[in-house]
């Protein structure tokens, strides 16, 4: 039997339990006097407990040991989170345009697992206030060992751009590829497995969790659909460990608990506080059929709302392969200065506006009220291109965390990773001046 099965929907309700140990969840109550099969219930909250119904998120675990079953947590900085930071003073600010060329992977003779690898590029806000984002990259090539990460600040959304990560989970496991994305609530801990060299981007989120975005005028369908969001089904593991290692992240800083048995023990469980991941070619992509390019918000996968409607602490948007079929308008993303910060990645391909220097592993950042847009090349070729029916970003794949926060460049960001491109600004020094007055 395969170890990844899934079930699917959006913001549903489940129930999960391991075919080993039929029965295990408990019948009509969450917290028996004993539970079957003398498994330890244990809640995992969310939101408040008095948060609204249709926000309140939680989940029930049946578990072989209670996560309380650990030594007394220090500090992890030495083994790793070196460059893991939300200290948004480092730096002075930089309102240029920033491209980064691919961040490196680690060296054939280094070992860096998934929380090793993780470097903070820039972000806004306070993890301990809850309120604000941070912008992460992950480079990593061996597999998390007797061990588990959970992230108390906040939420990651994970974006494979090279390797596949096989990640076990409390509620079981997933498999997430390049093209894919997968969500990892804050609380959940989880260990990601690796086969060679491994990258790609993290999006994290701490005031609020993700939703999908609404549809207005779009109506009922459309952009993500909630039935192709997968969730794992219950595994567990009952695996005795001398120095098991749970690691979190809490307050910005990485801290490691021990403890004699592996966390991957819930045998059961049940709620809408989970884990999951989405496929990217899935998106039902709306456009303009007529005139004009329409604002990017039109290929929002999800959100992260903020306390002013309609404004997000993060947006993840995605920019697939779709036709293109607008009469009398110039096609690609207009000129454009913007209130929101808007940090661009590549999965795979050649990104339509800027098809030379934005490489897959790379990254932008745009920040507020920056001016950008399509580069010179792009811009004499689309104002002269004979407007026919066309398919565009075809093979390939780039997506953008949008946030209302003007964030901060990290020092690892601007300096140490040395990949900032400092030729970024000449993709437009080209571009003639066209007037003619008639």
């Amino acid at each position: 039997m395969s170890e990844y099965k899934y079930m699917c929907g959006f913001g549903s309700h489940f129930s999960s339990e391991d075919p080993r140990c039929p029965n295990a969840l408990p019948e009509g109550q969450n917290t028996p006097q004993k539970c079957p099969y003398g498994l330890y219930a244990e809640q995992l909250s969310g939101t408040a407990f008095t948060a609204p119904r249709k926000e309140n998120a939680r989940t029930w675990f049946y578990r072989i040991n209670p996560s309380a079953k650990h030594l007394p947590f220090q500090s992890y900085e030495k083994e790793g989170g070196k460059y893991l930071t939300h200290n948004w003073d480092e730096q002075k600010p930089n309102p240029n345009q920033m491209r980064w060329k691919p961040f490196d992977m680690p060296a054939p003779n280094e070992k860096v697992n998934f929380v090793q690898g993780l470097h903070t590029v820039c972000g806004a806000g306070d993890a301990r206030s809850r309120h604000g984002l941070a912008v992460h990259v992950y480079m990593c090539n061996v597999s998390m060992e007797n061990m588990a990460f959970y992230n108390s600040d906040g939420d990651f959304l994970i974006v494979p751009q090279e390797g596949v990560l096989d990640i076990t989970t409390e509620f079981g496991k997933m498999k997430v590829a390049p093209n894919e994305i997968c969500v990892i609530p804050q609380g959940i801990r989880y260990a990601v497995n690796v086969s060679g060299t491994t990258r790609g981007y993290i999006l994290e989120v701490y005031d609020n969790h993700f939703h999908l975005p609404d549809l207005g005028p779009i109506g009922a369908n459309g952009l993500a659909n909630p039935r192709d969001f997968q969730t794992p089904v219950a595994w567990f593991e009952d695996r005795q460990v001398k120095d098991f290692s749970v690691v979190s992240k809490f307050q910005g800083h990485l801290f490691v608990a021990k403890q004699q048995h592996s966390c991957f023990d819930v045998v059961a469980w049940h709620g809408n506080y989970v884990p999951y991941k989405y496929d990217l070619s899935k998106f039902n992509v709306i456009n303009s059929v007529s005139f004009d390019h329409c604002d990017p918000s039109i290929f929002t996968v999800l959100t992260c709302p903020s306390s002013k409607y309609g404004t997000a602490i993060a947006d993840f948007v995605i920019f697939p392969p779709r036709w293109s079929v607008q009469e009398h308008t110039f096609r690609p993303p207009y000129y454009h200065r913007n209130c929101m910060s808007e940090f661009m990645g590549l999965i795979l391909g050649r990104y339509e506006a800027k098809e030379e220097g934005f490489m897959p592993g790379g990254a932008t950042l745009h920040s507020m009220m920056t001016p950008h847009g399509p580069d010179a090349k792009c811009f004499e070729g689309a104002s002269n291109a004979k407007l026919a029916p066309e398919r565009v970003a075809e093979g390939t794949q780039a997506f953008m965390f949008e946030s209302s926060l003007s964030m901060a460049v990290t020092k690892w960001g601007e300096e140490t990773c040395q990949k900032l491109d400092a030729k970024y600004y000449e993709c437009w020094q080209a571009l003639k001046n066209n007037f003619k007055l008639e």
